[in-house]
């Protein structure tokens, strides 16, 4: 703590930063790790594993189709309207009320079923008086008359989800499947240690960045290099790279919004997508009250306090274990300046509520019940709002949950990787017989004393 403030105090007077950002040194370049540059100078390093199969499987099943359709209205009120319409995407109605003369980011969703209608005072149009079957009643024809007609609100902007998602299972042995861990702020690709090394025993091809400014990837010295659309596309070369047929994204906290993000701009490339510990479906706007808007050598100087802070919140258990895992795997062990530049980067006013309910990527969301980062209620709103979504709320663990509890997490991204929907029932087949023959047939039965040796000409003539 003591050598932290010393250098924090020379940081200040000699007005520059107390350690020069460089990549960390690493000794595993050879063991599935890649420098890839993904712009003259920014170098990010990558660890991919394309595991050795004794024998690769063809995707036999055809999975299950699914019909993704939804129509999302949004009202210059902030009041956002969402109807699903596909049979088997889900008969519900999300109807989101906001008050506010302006609309914001963050909206109470209210959910409620497809056959009940919307009340007329939170409802976007208002329609007749259900008690008199539909009409108003005659005594107040003459009050109607003299009050001014209510003109029906029209919505701001509609967006209308129309199509067909073929979902199947991805196994290992299918070498057209790829899946992507992004991490989050002051996390490293060494975070999924126990994920990476479980899925590619398993058979599947794996890969995981480090982002700008940790691990061993360069740190640029500018602010603006780690800005959330400076960070999204290098994820988007990075996923160009490496993508196969059926892509997995598996995001966890700041890394999600960066998986959203791809889901968007290459939805069929994307099969299945993994939210752990993402928060809300609210657009990015970095906090003005904020620890992280102090001077870079006051954050070094609390550096011992933050890190501190972040085993208090980060795990549910803060002991010996807790603290290895923080050392092993490079968990937060970034710089003060790329932790200030990430914290105050963070802006993406595109991704709201509608950006989210655009999606028709299935998606797993995981959340650890003691997490004091992200609050449950923020992973079931983007439940709610996402077109294919399933919540799984893991009680042993925390923000790091992908660390504290990695055989859980394991199991879940496993049985979801092999999930398809069940295909509905063929359609039964209509019969090629015409009305008359099969009324003749019928009525010869009723009249022979044997409808078994009956000749069909001796029915049609009785």
């Amino acid at each position: 703590m003591l050598t932290s403030f010393m250098e924090g105090l020379f940081c200040c007077l000699a007005s520059k930063p107390t350690n020069i950002v460089v990549p960390v040194e690493t000794s595993e370049a050879a063991d599935g790790y890649e420098l890839v540059e993904v712009k003259p100078g920014r170098v990010l390093r990558v660890r991919h594993i394309v595991p050795e199969r004794s024998a690769v499987e063809e995707p036999t099943g055809q999975g299950g189709t699914v019909s993704c359709k939804r129509k999302i209205r949004v009202y210059r009120s902030g009041q956002l309207f969402i109807e699903n319409l596909g049979e088997r995407a889900g008969a519900e109605l999300k109807h989101c009320q906001n008050g506010d003369p302006e609309p914001r980011s963050s909206v109470e969703v209210e959910l409620k079923d497809c056959g009940d209608a919307p009340p007329a005072a939170a409802g976007p149009e208002a329609g007749p008086d259900p008690a008199n079957g539909g009409e108003a009643p005659a005594a107040g024809h003459a009050e109607q008359a003299q009050q001014p007609r209510r003109r029906r609100r029209r919505p701001k902007r509609t967006v209308v989800i129309d199509c067909e998602r073929r979902i199947s299972a991805c196994k290992g042995t299918h070498a057209d499947v790829a899946l992507f861990f992004i991490h989050g702020v002051g996390g490293s690709l060494d975070i999924w240690g126990s994920q990476l090394d479980f899925f590619s025993r398993l058979g599947y091809e794996v890969i995981a960045p480090d982002l700008a400014g940790h691990g061993a990837s360069s740190a640029p010295q500018i602010s603006a290099a780690y800005t959330f659309y400076a960070l999204a596309e290098d994820m988007r070369l990075v996923f160009k790279r490496y993508a196969r047929r059926r892509n997995i994204l598996i995001g966890h906290s700041y890394g999600v919004s960066f998986c959203t993000f791809l889901a968007h701009e290459y939805p069929e490339q994307i099969h299945k997508m993994v939210m752990i510990n993402g928060g809300g479906p609210t657009a990015l706007e970095p906090s003005i009250c904020s620890i992280f808007n102090l001077p870079t050598c006051v954050l070094h100087c609390l550096s011992p306090l933050l890190a501190w802070s972040f085993l208090k919140a980060g795990f549910a258990r803060q002991g010996a274990r807790e603290k290895q895992l923080l050392r092993e795997n490079n968990a937060f062990n970034v710089s003060s300046f790329v932790l200030r530049a990430m914290m105050s980067g963070q802006y993406w006013p595109e991704g709201d509520e509608v950006y989210h309910a655009e999606l028709t990527v299935p998606t797993l969301l995981i959340h650890g019940l003691h997490d004091k980062f992200v609050p449950v209620e923020e992973d079931q709103r983007m439940a709610e709002i996402l077109l294919m979504a399933f919540l799984k709320v893991l009680e042993d663990g925390s923000h790091m949950i992908m660390m504290e509890c990695p055989d859980a997490v394991n199991t879940l991204l496993h049985e979801f990787f092999l999930w398809e929907p069940t295909s509905p029932p063929a359609p039964k087949q209509e019969s090629r017989t015409r009305p008359e023959t099969a009324k003749a047939l019928t009525d010869g039965a009723r009249a022979a004393p044997e409808p078994a040796q009956a000749r069909p000409e001796t029915a049609r003539q009785t």
